[in-house]
């Protein structure tokens, strides 16, 4: 995206309007056509307004993001774990970025929108011959996120992709290291069965959709980047000892 772009990611005005549109037409599946449960809330009513890390499983490329935001919104009108009539849209919250495949947004006009909405695009890979080559975010992008991180609070995704049970990468412990931020995990489900890959149509309808917030981690920053990840993992739902439970396990969690 061009410089131009990228600052009109910072106009908050701007933001409001993409908040509006994308939160409109995304309120009915993710609140009335599904059924979207909320825990936790409680946990991100006293954090500050920078410097908060969500490190969340991930199950589409967008309606999990979009999930979040409405339930941010929300909170910043003091609904606490429901959605409820949308009116927080009036006035939403925008203090956000989320960390989001360059390549993802730019695959549509529908993307290139939301990336207003705060996206902050990494490049996660490169490949070559179809082998991915290399793991772990380019310099480039973990300053962005830094940057993000001293104004906002920022969403990632550590497996940087929708396969459940994928290895985090250690690009999130590095950042965690650098920046020593709170670290919200957050465990969601349900989102994979309610909707397609892109989070932009239905596959089921009437699904459970559940989004829970966890109480920040204590994290020693001085621990290796192995360690802090396998913290984040288990936190997350996403390590070893959660791919040993199988499939029937998830399957099980979202109905």
């Amino acid at each position: 995206m061009s410089s131009i772009g990228e600052r009109l990611k910072y106009f908050n005005p701007l933001r409001k309007i993409v908040y509006v549109i994308v939160g409109l037409a995304s309120y009915p599946g993710l609140a009335l056509v599904n059924k979207l449960k909320i825990s936790g809330t409680e946990n991100l009513k006293k954090l500050p307004s920078s410097n908060v890390l969500f490190v969340s499983n991930h199950q589409t490329y967008f309606a999990d993001v979009i999930a979040f935001l409405h339930i941010f919104s929300a909170v910043k009108w003091g609904k606490m774990n429901k959605l409820g009539i949308p009116y927080y849209l009036l006035n939403p919250f925008t203090r956000v970025n989320y960390v989001a495949a360059e390549e993802t947004m730019k695959g549509s006009w529908i993307s290139r929108l939301f990336a207003m909405a705060g996206a902050l695009t990494v490049k996660r890979t490169w490949r070559a011959e179809g082998q991915e080559v290399r793991r772990g975010l380019d310099p480039s992008d973990t300053r962005k996120i830094t940057r993000a991180l001293g104004k906002n609070w920022v969403i990632t995704f550590p497996q940087g992709t929708t396969k459940p049970y994928a290895p985090g990468r250690k690009g999130t412990a590095l950042i965690i290291k650098q920046n020593k931020p709170i670290v919200i995990p957050v465990v969601i489900s349900g989102f994979w069965r309610a909707f397609n890959k892109k989070g932009l149509k239905f596959k089921k309808r009437g699904t459970n959709l559940m989004v829970t917030f966890k109480e920040p981690l204590s994290i020693d920053t001085e621990a290796s980047a192995e360690a802090i990840m396998d913290q984040i993992m288990d936190a997350i739902g996403q390590s070893k000892k959660f791919m040993m439970m199988g499939k029937h396990h998830w399957e099980s969690v979202d109905k």
